[in-house]
């Protein structure tokens, strides 16, 4: 063998090895960056709601060291399919998403879900191929804010409900869990009102439901015009977070706070000052920072192949709650902790 050969059997074990190396950028080993799964948390629109649930997915960013991103759509339905399909483009390693019209939305989340892992949270899309649902049954909580009404009203009245979007699951479940209630029916959430003409029972009266598409302008219009319509009506029930503080600041413009019964739903600071204040009666709370926490839980031990933990029947239940005049400062408290707002 000459000293040819020698030198390049010499340099072939070399080239070998860093061959098998890591051929990152940074030069770490196993490539550490891709360990981390890359998640989206998408919501049904701009709210202090929202605000909640964000504050609990980027937590949870940290506590299960995934990349987080929160997106809010702003142009309804078109927007966030524009924002399902960006993201499977992207190939991130999961998604949670509450659909605004999961009936007409069952495409695109399947599509996405075929991609990569999809679970929705705070409104469901039944009959898709999400992995599972996170979040409170709105019927449920519907009749529980029906209850409200009751305490508020015992002798009975006539009731205005006000809603984002009657599309989304969560808000036909809620809307018509509160109809229920005031009806005394027995419990079917398949069941549906039309909006339209008054709902009468032997002591409430639904005299319709308004909704507003999240514009929030149209939102207190609609208020302002049942207040002018209906000089006589004795409750209103927002069912989406806004909805209570834009009923308080057209009472309040109308000169009519305190003689009309408010209940809410969702934990808006107008809405749990009103509570302090006796202008709100109560409101049913969800938990949108659990839903935030929870989602990415699930979602990063998906991406790393760890259980889930999800149930058979595909619904992780955080339970809502009721709050009144008793409950409200110790949850406020609570709330500001968690968001980082104290």
């Amino acid at each position: 063998m000459n000293i040819s050969q020698r030198i390049l059997l010499s340099i072939i074990p070399a080239l070998l090895l860093c061959g098998c190396g890591d051929t990152s950028p940074s030069g770490d080993t196993a490539g550490a960056a891709d360990d981390r799964p890359r998640l989206a948390y998408v919501t049904n629109g701009v709210a202090d709601f929202w605000t909640i649930a964000k504050a609990g997915a980027d937590t949870a960013g940290v506590d299960f060291d995934a990349e987080v991103d929160v997106l809010m759509p702003t142009g309804g339905v078109t927007d966030q399919k524009r924002m399902l399909e960006d993201l499977v483009t992207r190939q991130v390693d999961g998604i949670a998403v509450s659909p605004i019209d999961p009936g007409n939305q069952i495409d695109v989340i399947d599509a996405a879900a075929a991609r990569t892992p999809v679970i929705t949270h705070d409104s469901d899309a039944p009959g898709s191929a999400r992995r599972c649902y996170i979040g409170m049954d709105n019927y449920d909580a519907g009749r529980m804010c029906g209850k409200l009404v009751k305490e508020a009203l015992p002798d009975g009245g006539e009731i205005y409900i006000f809603v984002g979007r009657i599309e989304q699951d969560n808000a036909r479940r809620r809307r018509q869990g509160v109809i229920d209630e005031l009806l005394d029916r027995s419990e079917d959430p398949e069941r549906f009102d039309e909006p339209g003409a008054p709902i009468e029972g032997e002591r409430y009266t639904i005299l319709g439901t308004l909704t507003d598409q999240f514009d929030r302008a149209k939102g207190k219009a609609n208020v302002e015009d049942v207040l002018s319509r209906h000089p006589g009506v004795d409750g209103l029930v927002g069912l989406f977070a806004y909805n209570p503080p834009l009923i308080l600041e057209a009472l309040e413009g109308a000169g009519k706070i305190g003689e009309i019964s408010v209940i809410a739903f969702d934990e808006d600071d107008e809405t749990l000052q009103g509570i302090i204040d006796g202008s709100v009666v109560g409101t049913i709370v969800q938990n949108p920072y659990m839903y935030g926490y929870k989602s990415i839980e699930v979602l990063s031990k998906i991406a790393r192949g760890e259980d889930p933990g999800i149930p058979a029947d595909g619904m992780i239940a955080i339970p809502a709650r009721t709050i009144r005049a008793a409950d409200v400062e110790a949850f406020w408290a609570d709330l500001k902790t968690k968001t980082g707002k104290q």
